[in-house]
């Protein structure tokens, strides 16, 4: 059970009911970690604002930014942010067998070259707190630079997410799942 209460929309000001109702249109409804920022109306609002961005505008393939959140979901166990994005990096197209790498920790062996990448891009920056200039240039040659800085803010932004839901002890189920 999360050790927040979800936050009504009825118990918020004028001001603070935009922020619900927009973080609940670009999400169908304020769930997972929403339901705990929405405790501050106005980082609530930042930060979708950012994760809006980062999950759907990217400029990082669909693909490769799925195995990056899995990435950071496995680094910090985040297992709400895993279930959700196992989901949606299937739907992207993501391998199987790339998806059960990251999940038994076994990755970047195993997985493709463009795979690898993505994969150890975001584990040098949360393992080691940096990027070494060989991955990240080849990240940048890949991605280009604004791909690379994209990449780079969803390994932080998900990093956020992930430590939200640990603190907050939100697990998932079909309630608090994304649709």
């Amino acid at each position: 059970m999360p050790r927040l209460s979800a936050v009504s929309r009825d118990s918020l000001s004028a001001d603070n009911q935009k922020a619900y109702d927009s973080i609940a249109a670009s999400r169908g409804e304020v769930r997972g970690p929403f339901a705990a920022i929405m405790h501050s109306p106005e980082l609530a609002s930042r930060v979708a604002h950012t994760g809006t961005y980062v999950r759907f505008e990217t400029t990082v393939p669909k693909q490769q930014n799925e195995l990056a959140i899995l990435t950071v979901a496995r680094h910090w166990d985040a297992d709400y942010e895993w279930v959700a994005h196992e989901i949606q990096a299937k739907e992207a197209g993501a391998r199987v067998e790339a998806i059960a790498a990251i999940g038994n920790r076994t990755a970047p062996a195993g997985l493709t070259d463009e795979e690898a990448l993505t994969v150890k891009f975001a584990l040098e920056l949360l393992n080691d707190h940096k990027v070494s200039d060989a991955t990240f240039n080849a990240a940048k040659d890949k991605l280009g630079e604004q791909g690379v800085t994209d990449l780079t803010v969803t390994v932080g932004y998900y990093s956020l997410i992930s430590c939200v839901l640990n603190s907050m002890e939100m697990k998932p189920d079909k309630t608090t799942l994304p649709a």
